[in-house]
């Protein structure tokens, strides 16, 4: 069969990669792609947020699957456009994907079906907002309820820092339209995970736990990104705390969304604190995370093409997705400045270089001519190595990454270092 694979990052790489692996799949496009990408499958020259100009290409190409990779296309209605069509996509509705799209839909929500979560309060006035960050205890979250790319989420240690943050969101528009509603919540204490799960809208299938690394310092420190690293699977999600996950949170929020009209398909992604009395809600994402992604899908030993057609057919019950033993690891490679003002262009040396076995390079930003590579945004490569274990698999990752250059490059360098706590 056909695919086509709407986005242009790493998390996108990682499922052409896989998706090609699949007896199922004959051609896979990739709408717009990346330099990497373009080794694997042909790429199309569509944004992915030109719903109109995918549904045609779709169309004309007689695509059986549309894969969603990133949350814009989503939600704004990508899967009602192609269903409405008669094409199978693979993704949840425009109404199902609002649990990402609005921080405030998704703690409202979490609250009616009883889901743990951080006490919160939303604010659409800048001045109810500061006037309530004078008299709360301290530290606080306040992020902004709308996209935005995975760095709108800024802690506050004290009033001053809120106050600031508030006028940044909502006065200076720092994230957009993304700020003009705000989610102000308490600061969980614990370490944060993420739980994906396949879902038909019935039957839910949880991966394995991994854990991604915010912010863009070691030791997690300085400003959110959006992912240095991940590694898979965490040592604190066991079998109990799995249960819990399933029963507390993934089950309710399905089966929620299902009673408010909402039947939620595809990807489910909880990024959860497991705190001292339990897991709760961080956020909700409405597709496969980035870097996560890159870190889960190489322990996976099912067909993906296989469980994405049970999803969109409602008959994921009769599929049950088997996994590897061992661990993996992957390290984000970015331009210098990442996430705030970054050059590209920047020549890459050393991609057909590194000789570790076992060790895959998922583009995220780069572009190539008929000889080089060159970086093209913030996030470059991802480095993703699968090993015995987390130090083994770390090692391969670092060892890779002393034979890749290009000025400004810059990376974290102690992913996974809380699975040796």
């Amino acid at each position: 069969m056909k695919i086509l694979v709407v986005g242009s990052g790493g998390r996108e790489h990682a499922l052409v990669w896989k998706l090609k692996s699949s007896p199922l799949v004959d051609k896979v496009y990739v709408a717009p792609g990346n330099g990497g990408i373009s080794l694997m499958a042909e790429m199309v020259n569509i944004k992915a947020d030109n719903l109109e100009a995918l549904v045609h290409f779709a169309e004309e190409k007689h695509i059986d699957l549309t894969v969603v990779g990133p949350e814009l296309p989503l939600t704004l209605g990508i899967v009602d456009l192609f269903e409405s069509r008669g094409l199978r996509i693979f993704g949840p509705s425009k109404k199902a994907a609002e649990v990402e799209g609005s921080k405030a839909f998704a703690k409202e929500f979490m609250r009616r079906y009883h889901i743990p979560t951080a006490s919160f309060r939303i604010f659409d006035d800048k001045n109810q907002a500061l006037a309530f960050a004078r008299t709360a205890a301290y530290p606080l979250y306040i992020k902004a309820s709308g996209l935005a790319a995975g760095k709108g989420a800024i802690n506050a240690a004290n009033v001053d820092e809120a106050c600031d943050t508030i006028e940044q969101i909502m006065e200076n528009m720092i994230f957009g339209e993304a700020g003009k509603s705000i989610v102000i919540e308490e600061c969980l204490v614990g370490q944060e995970v993420t739980v994906m799960a396949f879902t038909d809208g019935k039957t839910i299938v949880p991966m394995l736990s991994s854990q991604d690394h915010k912010k863009v310092g070691d030791g997690d420190q300085g400003p959110n990104t959006g992912g240095m690293g991940a590694y898979c699977p965490t040592r604190i999600v066991d079998d109990q705390v799995m249960t819990a996950v399933r029963e507390q949170i993934l089950e309710p929020t399905v089966y929620g969304m299902e009673k408010e009209g909402r039947k939620y398909k595809g990807i489910l992604y909880a990024g959860l604190m497991i705190t001292p009395v339990g897991p709760k809600v961080i956020e909700y994402n409405c597709r496969f995370g980035d870097p996560e992604t890159q870190a889960v899908l190489p322990l996976l030993t099912s067909d993906l093409a296989d469980i994405f057609i049970a999803i969109v057919d409602g008959n994921l019950n009769i599929i049950e997705p088997a996994w590897k033993e061992g661990a993996t690891v992957c390290v984000v490679l970015t331009s210098g400045g990442y996430p705030d003002k970054i050059e590209i262009g920047k020549k890459i040396s050393g991609i057909r270089t590194y000789r570790e076995n076992h060790v895959y390079l998922f583009h995220a930003a780069t572009r190539r001519d008929d000889t080089n590579w060159y970086t093209n945004g913030g996030r470059v490569l991802g480095v993703t190595a699968v090993n015995k274990d987390i130090p083994s698999a770390l090692k391969s990752a670092y060892n890779t990454i002393e034979n890749i250059h290009f000025e400004g490059m810059y990376y974290r360098r102690d992913i996974g270092y809380q699975a040796f706590k």
